[in-house]
């Protein structure tokens, strides 16, 4: 079965999926679509002339909305990293994403796609919630990375304070892919205990790991005013367990309908999209913070869609 994925908007973070996919020979047919002609063709000839010395051989489409209708997966990554430059805050994206992702999703509805939708663009909930509107797909075949990276990040941040491989830390950051998630600690193992035991024999400073996972992608972007890898990372990881139909438990942002919109929490994935819903006992201050998340995402949502770009970019700090 032939394997065909489309990623929309191939600046930093899109032409890094791409040769992340192309490298690790995860797609047979790959489309490449961007409004910088140059820029797009140029990665096109780039990866043509890496195939001679790859394994796999991967064959590239560019800028033909028409070859979505047969996709298995389509990667949003739409966005424009130089607005982040003058204000460092994702919400600080959201006229000119708003804007895009519109257009998009009615592009992506006219061709008559119907496979699973993976948004990266910022804000993640909010244009993965666009993107789910707009196309009218199914709720379940539409999901963004959401705190797939930020939990990448907590679980770094854990790993380093006790000279471990961050793959030895389970839990989730929740909420949104925003200032206003968090890390419900109650929900974190490590060493085989809950991290609190842990955290209280080892004297770790909870408060300042979970601070450290929300602002490890700010220390990227001062560094080099983008982030690409490890959101490459997650997207490639979501990729494969749709393509691979994995049945994996991921952090993914998807419809929460208690709370009436999109934002991160632990699902089943599978090729199906999302298979199955779990259930973390949170404590009653976790439960609060989802909830006050969620708030957040729905009224930047309901603003946006209202017009008012002015309430939609306030941030959550």
């Amino acid at each position: 079965m032939t394997r065909k994925v489309a990623i929309i908007g191939c600046g930093h973070v899109g032409s890094t999926v791409a040769h992340s996919i192309i490298m690790g020979g995860h797609v047979d047919d790959l489309v490449l679509i961007d409004t910088r002609e140059d820029k797009v063709k140029a990665d096109a000839l780039d990866f043509a002339d890496a195939m001679a010395n790859l394994d796999e051989h991967t064959n590239i489409f560019v800028n033909d909305y028409s070859q979505l209708k047969d996709c298995d997966v389509i990667i949003s990554a739409v966005g424009d990293i130089e607005i982040q430059k003058i204000k460092l805050d994702r919400f600080a994206e959201v006229p000119f994403t708003s804007a895009q992702v519109k257009i998009v999703a009615q592009k992506i509805k006219d061709s008559g796609f119907n496979g699973i939708l993976i948004d990266i663009s910022n804000p993640c909930d909010i244009q993965t919630m666009m993107y789910q509107k707009i196309t009218g797909l199914p709720k379940e075949h539409v999901m963004g990375t959401g705190t797939l990276l930020d939990s990448a990040r907590m679980k770094r941040a854990v790993a380093e304070s006790l000279h471990l491989d961050a793959r030895s830390v389970t839990g989730y950051n929740l909420g949104e892919h925003g200032n206003s998630q968090f890390t419900p600690w109650s929900a974190v193992r490590v060493l085989g205990r809950p991290i609190k035991a842990v955290a209280a024999d080892r004297g770790l400073d909870l408060d300042a790991i979970d601070q450290e996972a929300r602002i490890g992608g700010y220390h990227v972007m001062m560094g080099k005013h983008y982030t690409n890898y490890a959101i490459a990372a997650a997207c490639t990881r979501l990729l494969n367990t749709v393509l691979s139909d994995a049945h994996t438990e991921l952090p993914v942002s998807n419809y929460r309908a208690e709370y009436g919109c999109y934002l991160s929490y632990p699902v089943i994935v599978g090729r199906d999209g999302i298979l199955d819903t779990t259930h973390l006992n949170l404590t009653e201050e976790e439960e609060e913070k989802l909830a006050q998340s969620a708030n957040f995402i729905k009224e930047r949502f309901d603003a946006i869609m209202a017009g008012d770009m002015e309430a939609a970019s306030a941030s959550s700090n």
